[in-house]
């Protein structure tokens, strides 16, 4: 059971960090399009960005199970 817990603990570790990476790098794609000029696609960076940043507040359900068992 307690590799079980230590298990999901470092996929949750992974998922935010591989989604915090998937934020940092649509800012900066955003950033590389706007010095281009193509407004349209930095914009499309910008909400992949934003999906990426709040996409672990998109399903508390889950967020809320894994909390439970991880901290017992």
């Amino acid at each position: 059971m307690t590799n079980m817990m230590r298990d999901t603990q470092t996929m949750a570790q992974t998922r935010d960090e591989n989604l915090g990476y998937m934020s940092d790098m649509a800012l900066e794609l955003a950033q590389m399009a706007d010095d281009s000029g193509l407004a349209t696609l930095a914009y499309l960076f910008r909400m992949a960005a934003l999906e990426a940043s709040t996409a672990d507040s998109m399903h508390p359900e889950r967020d809320d199970h894994s909390r439970e068992i991880t901290s017992h």
